[in-house]
C-alpha cells in the first residue's frame, strides 16, 4: 500500500475517537497488552515519562522532550491528535516517523490488527512503542490520549508520571465531575513511581493523595515546590503552570544528566526542537493572527485572558467546535464586542454551523457563518485592519485547517 492507502485503511476500518467520538472509545487495556505481546513488549526496552491531564499535557510533553534533547539524549515523543499528518504523533528528536516505517508496520501486522479488531489509537500506540524500541531511544515522553486509567498508553511503567491541569472535558466518557475525571487521570500512577501534579486543585487533591498513598508513590505538587523561574519560547502566560510541572519532573529524573543550561535552552527551543504546533501560534502580523487548540472551559478561559492582554482596535474570532461541547458553558466565555466568523470543522464530529450560529446569538455573539473554516479565516483576514487582532480556535480541528 502507499502511505495514503495505509492511512485510509487505518482511519476507515478502525474508527478513532477524534473523528467519531464516544462510540469509538475502546476503554480496555486487553488489546494494548496483547498488541505489546505480539510485538515482543517493545515498551520494556526504554525508559518513559507518562503525561496525563485535561489541559497542558501536549505542551508539557514537548517541553520535556526539548529539554532532554538539549541534554544530548535520543528522545521519543508520542502525542495526539495530529494537526496535518499522522506522523506528527510519533517523533524522535523532533523528526517524524517516516512514511516507509508507517507502511511497513501496518503491512507486517495487518493480519493481527484485523483479527483482534484493534482501534486506531491502540495500533498507533503499538506503532510508536515498536518504533522507539527499534530506534533505541534513551527515553520516550508518552502523552495519554484520553483519560489515563484505561488509555492504550497505560501499559508502560514510567520513571515518573506527570499530571497537568484537570478540567471538565470528555465528560461523556470520563465522568461529569472533576473528582471522577481525576480518578481516571490518576490511573496512570504506578506502584512506587513518583507522580508530579502540575497544580494543586484543592477539590481534587484528595483523589491524587489517596491513590498515591495506596500505590506507595511519592507525590509532588509542582506549584508548591521552590523552583527557579524560567522562560519558554511557547507564547501565552498560561504556559507558566506547565513549566512548573516540567521542572518538578526533571528534578525527579535522577538517572539523567540535565544541567540548568539544558533546561534553559530546552524551554526556549521547544518548537524548534519538537515541531509543536497550535499553542498560541502566531500566523500573521498586521493584522496579528493567533491560533490556539484550547477547546474546553479551563483552556479557553486562560487563552481568552491572553487575548485580552493584546492591544488591538477590533477583535475578530474564527470559531468552530465539535458536537459534544457544552456550548451553554463555553460560549459565555467569549467577548460580546468581537466579530465572529463561524464554521464547522471538516470532520464527522464537526458541530453544525447553523446550530452554532443560533447558540452564539443567544449569548449575544454577532457575526456570520461560512461553509468552511478556511473560508471563515479568509473572510476575517479580508475584513480586519492592520491594527486588529484575529483569534482562531474552539477545537484542535479548527486550528488544523488553518495551519
Amino acid at each position: 500500500m502507499t502511505y495514503k492507502e495505509t492511512l485510509d485503511w487505518m482511519f476507515a476500518q478502525l474508527p478513532m475517537y477524534q473523528q467519531k467520538g464516544p462510540e469509538a472509545f475502546n476503554a480496555k487495556l486487553k488489546n494494548s497488552l496483547s498488541m505489546a505481546a505480539h510485538l515482543k513488549n517493545p515498551h520494556l526496552n526504554f525508559k518513559t515519562i507518562h503525561v496525563a491531564g485535561t489541559n497542558g499535557k501536549g505542551s508539557s510533553s514537548h517541553m520535556l522532550a526539548s529539554i532532554l534533547q538539549e541534554a544530548g539524549y535520543k528522545v521519543g515523543l508520542y502525542t495526539s491528535p495530529h494537526m496535518k499528518d499522522f506522523r506528527e504523533r510519533i517523533k524522535i528528536n523532533g523528526k517524524s516517523i517516516s512514511q516507509k516505517s508507517v507502511i511497513e508496520f501496518i503491512e507486517k501486522n495487518k493480519a493481527f490488527l484485523e483479527t483482534n479488531k484493534l482501534s486506531f489509537f491502540e495500533m498507533s500506540v503499538g506503532m510508536a512503542l515498536d518504533y522507539f524500541s527499534k530506534e533505541k531511544v534513551s527515553i520516550a515522553i508518552i502523552e495519554v490520549g484520553l483519560g489515563g486509567r484505561l488509555d492504550s498508553t497505560n501499559i508502560i511503567t514510567p520513571e515518573i508520571s506527570l499530571i497537568t491541569n484537570i478540567g471538565l472535558d470528555h465528560t461523556d466518557i470520563l465522568g461529569n465531575t472533576l473528582a471522577k475525571i481525576s480518578r481516571e487521570k490518576a490511573g496512570i500512577i504506578k506502584p512506587g513511581v513518583p507522580v508530579v501534579i502540575s497544580e494543586c486543585q484543592e477539590e481534587i487533591a484528595p483523589v491524587f493523595e489517596e491513590i498515591a498513598k495506596e500505590r506507595n508513590s511519592v507525590l509532588v505538587y509542582a506549584d508548591r515546590e521552590n523552583l527557579k523561574e524560567y522562560k519558554t519560547s511557547l507564547l501565552g502566560n498560561y504556559q507558566n503552570k506547565n513549566i512548573k510541572g516540567v521542572l518538578a519532573t526533571i528534578k525527579l529524573l535522577k538517572e539523567f544528566n540535565i544541567s540548568e543550561e539544558h533546561i534553559k535552552r530546552g524551554l526556549m527551543k521547544v518548537v524548534e526542537n519538537t515541531g509543536l504546533l497550535g499553542r498560541w501560534q502566531v500566523l500573521h502580523e498586521n493584522p496579528k493572527v493567533v491560533c490556539d487548540t484550547a477547546h474546553n472551559i479551563e483552556g479557553l478561559t486562560l487563552v481568552l485572558e491572553q487575548v485580552n492582554l493584546e492591544k488591538f482596535k477590533t477583535l475578530h474570532i474564527v470559531l468552530g467546535f465539535v458536537k459534544e461541547k457544552n456550548l451553554d458553558e463555553i460560549l459565555p466565555l467569549f467577548p460580546k464586542d468581537a466579530i465572529y466568523y463561524l464554521a464547522r470543522p471538516s470532520i464527522p464530529r464537526g458541530l453544525n454551523v447553523v446550530f452554532l450560529m443560533k447558540k452564539a446569538s443567544e449569548f449575544g455573539l454577532k457575526g456570520n457563518r461560512y461553509d468552511s473554516i478556511p473560508m471563515a479565516y479568509k473572510a476575517a483576514l479580508s475584513k480586519a485592519e492592520k491594527d486588529d487582532f484575529i483569534y482562531i480556535g474552539g477545537s484542535t480541528f479548527t486550528v488544523a485547517e488553518v495551519l
